[in-house]
């Protein structure tokens, strides 16, 4: 073998050596740092540093020796780091930093005025100059380095930067001006803007100083000469924040007569609108885009938003009273007349129609548009069959259950294999429970026991476990008898007889297992009458005194569903729900109300967890 050859394997078997031992080093010395054992680990970060200068080694090893009081190794070591790389910023600024601390401030300050006197026209620099001076609180120099850097970068925008400065020194009324200034340039950015300012300051009341001092600004911009569109956008967007609707729709308005535009953004403030249950503002927003005229392209959208939030109006939220019930009738009849019944106007038809009989006791009016509708030539079979379950929801209503039960067995015949045929199955099992045929009722609910949509499979199972639960003893059957009569009563809306029943079932038979299912009906009656804290108390009730039965989880997620769905309680809702999923951990509500609380959060939700 060559001597050449053999310093070559020498040299190779050196470096092999050395790389092994650095290793070990290295696992040394991040095991006595990470257990905090700063005396042993020093020396193994010596060595390592020796092979390997980069930061991730630097930052521990210089840590280290500042605990071992090595002031002198640790100056050493910063003056060979800052020569490795005098860009970068942070570690001149932590030998600034160590001066300061060594109380030698005269370097310390010629340490910082180097760093500003280094920016140059590149604003990339100036900026992370600044942001190495902000991380270690120098916000004097922080400010100096953003100044610096616009005036070599004169037509580069630093407002982020200034805005994020004068967001740390407690100066919202300058984070403010910096922010809108930008806007003002590049209204294209409205939306980073509207988020930016909406994680700095709390816009969620009126009433707040942040709130307060953000409308004080905006309105200063607005009033100004030639004050840019964005603007008046933005305080719209304030309005929101805070639920001021009235506000925002005031605005909004302004704006678009302004602007002579097409009433698009207040087409969308009224579907906002909508969403907060804020019908008045939203009905005001969609008829001034109606009264912008049939000729403007949201005209259609604006009239169905109108009749939606109606509807959404008297049979969600059953928010209404005798004349703002014949209104919203009018608002259908007057839209149905101009746009014409047919296969487009078909939900609004069936929307009218369910007003009719459910909310203006106009059944047999409701009974005959319904009969018409079913006759509309071009209708899907989907929507024939929609309108015939309408149509046998009515003639329940009406006293006509069978009438309406021949109507759900034919849609169940039609659509076997559909949601709709399922939910025609179980609303014809409850005729026959309506009307004490329980082992009937029963086998049909087998049946959906069994089926694909978890909503109607619930229902069976809770209707079925009820009938298994109560039927059965011959003493039982006067009492279930009495009990699906109530029932019957609260589905026609006969609720004052319905509840004399019940009583007259609790006066009977005092301690009878069907207690609980009494006040869980009441509370379902309440929320059909849009009684909401009436509803409440009676689900209170069953959760005080039944607590263990198996209608408590299914009272406290209707609770919390009425806090957030009608009353708009975010956090009370919250509550609820967490307090199902604690104490009914077997309940079949537990995964939807950990979607809730999910969504309540504003946590995204994965595709298979879409509600």
């Amino acid at each position: 073998m060559s001597g050449r050859i053999l310093v070559l394997l020498f040299l190779l078997l050196g470096a092999l050596y050395t790389n092994a031992q650095t290793a070990s080093d290295l696992q040394l010395a991040q095991y006595y740092y990470n257990n905090s054992e700063l005396d042993k680990a020093v020396g193994y970060f010596e060595k390592v540093y020796a092979q390997d200068q980069s930061k991730t080694i630097f930052l521990p090893y210089y840590e280290c020796l500042l605990a071992q009081k090595d002031f002198k190794t640790a100056e050493k070591l910063l003056r060979k780091q800052i020569a490795l790389n005098k860009q970068d910023y942070e570690v001149r600024l932590m030998a600034g930093q160590f001066y300061e601390e060594q109380n030698d401030p005269a370097k310390a300050k010629k340490i910082f005025e180097e760093l500003l006197a280094d920016i140059g026209p590149n604003p990339g620099q100036a900026i992370s100059i600044y942001q190495a001076f902000a991380s270690k609180g120098k916000f004097e120099y922080a400010k100096r380095a953003l100044d610096s850097g616009q005036k070599m970068s004169p037509n580069y925008p630093f407002n982020f930067q200034y805005a994020d400065y004068y967001a740390m020194v407690g100066d919202k009324r300058a984070m403010l001006g910096a922010y809108l200034d930008y806007l003002g340039q590049q209204p294209g950015i409205l939306e980073p803007i509207q988020q930016a300012i909406g994680s700095r300051m709390d816009l969620t009341t009126a009433t707040v100083p942040d709130f307060l001092l953000a409308k004080e600004v905006l309105l200063q911009r607005v009033q100004q000469a030639a004050a840019p569109i964005v603007f008046q956008q933005m305080l719209i967007w304030l309005f929101v924040q805070s639920r001021d609707f009235s506000g925002a729709a005031a605005q909004v308005i302004a704006l678009d007569k302004r602007t002579k535009s097409d009433g698009r953004e207040v087409l969308e403030l009224g579907q906002i609108c909508v969403e907060n249950a804020v019908f008045d503002q939203a009905n005001k927003c969609f008829q001034y885009v109606i009264d912008l005229g049939p000729e403007q392209p949201h005209f259609y959208e604006a009239q169905l938003s109108l009749l939606n939030a109606r509807f959404i109006q008297v049979t969600q939220f059953r928010n209404f009273n005798a004349e703002e019930i014949k209104l919203c009738i009018t608002d259908f009849e007057q839209a149905l007349t101009r746009l014409g019944k047919s296969r487009v106007t078909f939900q609004v038809s069936l929307q009218l129609a369910e007003i009719r009989a459910f909310y203006a006791q106009q059944v047999s009016v409701a009974i005959d548009e319904l009969q018409q509708i079913i006759r509309l030539p071009g209708l899907t079979d989907m929507q024939r069959a929609q309108a015939k379950m309408l149509l046998a929801d009515v003639q329940v209503l009406s006293g006509d259950i069978w009438e309406a039960s021949l109507i759900y067995m034919q849609i169940d015949n039609d659509f076997k294999f559909e949601t709709i045929g399922a939910e025609a199955k179980f609303k014809n099992a409850k005729i026959f429970y309506y009307d004490g045929e329980f082992e009937f009722a029963q086998s049909q609910l087998d049946v959906l026991k069994e089926g694909t949509s978890r909503f109607i499979s619930n229902d069976a199972i809770q209707l079925s476990v009820f009938i298994t639960d109560n039927y059965g003893l011959d003493s039982n059957y006067q009492v279930m008898l009495w009990f699906a009569n109530a029932d019957r009563m609260i589905a026609q809306q006969k609720l004052d007889s319905a509840f004399v029943l019940f009583d007259s079932i609790q006066s009977a038979f005092p301690y009878h297992a069907l207690a609980d299912e009494i006040l869980y009906r009441k509370g379902l009656a309440m929320e059909q009458r849009g009684e909401w804290q009436r509803a409440l108390g009676y689900y209170e009730d069953l959760l005080k005194l039944h607590s263990k039965d198996i209608l408590a989880d299914d009272a406290l997620f209707r609770m919390a569903e009425i806090n957030e769905l009608r009353l708009l309680d975010k956090s009370a809702a919250e509550v609820l729900y967490k307090r199902l999923l604690m104490e009914y951990k077997a309940s079949l509500f537990g995964a939807e109300a950990r979607k809730r609380i999910r969504l309540l959060r504003g946590d995204a939700l994965s595709e298979s967890e879409d509600i």
